[in-house]
């Protein structure tokens, strides 16, 4: 008598936090992806010594916590908000200064991607700063997967579609165990398309060109590369704190 078929984990891809509602699934890891710059800037805090991360979707809940006397980061339109710490740029939550700290951020895309999924088995942030981390850690959680692109205001971007089609590659070398979305497959040949210099191809992406003119090429520079960290944010009770893996 035949044994009967493995069931076959899922990858797939979501290109925005407003199409969240078709792709969710309670069961699934979320991994949140807002290269330009949240995540990136997320993992940068971790890796210098950041105790804990509490996202927020509005400005006017950062306001509340800067009160309280928190360390706020806040940014609208790739521009930091008047008023607060920091903004979105990596760089500025590289120093001492965010060693032990609890930060609390607010961003234009990528706070808002966490904010849908937090209902999901588990929800961690993704960047080119940690992927093998990541791509690594989520092949040995034997679970169903789902990058959610955080987009520009709920429009697909290039930028977080290429690190979506970047982790499916990945984990394609790791394991035979996921069955891919047309949305994962479509999204691993594009990055195979970027892969040799990932700028170059970015190089008229409308936020690519958004943080050109306001004099981010370092950013953009830094949040494409990889393998600068091992820790992965992980969501728990509201805040995000770090994995060493």
């Amino acid at each position: 008598m035949a044994e009967p078929e493995q069931q076959m984990l899922k990858i797939d891809a979501c290109f925005s936090p407003y199409l969240y509602p078709v792709y969710k699934d309670e069961d699934s890891i979320v991994v949140i992806i807002d290269i330009l710059r949240a995540t990136s800037a997320i993992c940068t805090a971790f890796q210098y010594g950041a105790e804990k991360i509490i996202p927020v979707a509005t400005v006017e809940e950062a306001r509340l916590y800067k009160q309280q006397g928190y360390l706020v980061g806040a940014e609208r339109d790739a521009i930091p908000v008047d008023g607060f710490d920091f903004g979105n740029s990596p760089f500025s939550y590289m120093g001492e200064k965010v060693r032990g700290q609890t930060i609390v951020i607010t961003t234009t895309n990528g706070t808002q991607a966490i904010d849908v999924a937090r209902g999901a088995y588990k929800v961690v942030v993704g960047s080119f700063l940690n992927l093998d981390a990541l791509c690594s850690w989520l092949v040995s959680e034997k679970r169903n997967i789902l990058l959610l692109c955080s987009g520009w205001k709920n429009k697909f971007n290039l930028e977080d579609a290429l690190f979506a089609g970047a982790v499916t590659e990945e984990i394609n070398k790791r394991s035979n165990d996921f069955k891919h979305g047309d949305a994962c497959l479509a999204l691993k040949y594009l990055y195979q398309m970027a892969v040799k210099d990932p700028y170059k191809f970015l190089r008229y992406s409308s936020h690519k060109e958004r943080l050109a003119r306001l004099n981010l090429k370092d950013d953009i520079k830094y949040c494409l590369t990889p393998d600068q960290t091992r820790i992965i944010p992980v969501l728990a009770n509201g805040a995000l704190v770090k994995m060493c893996v």
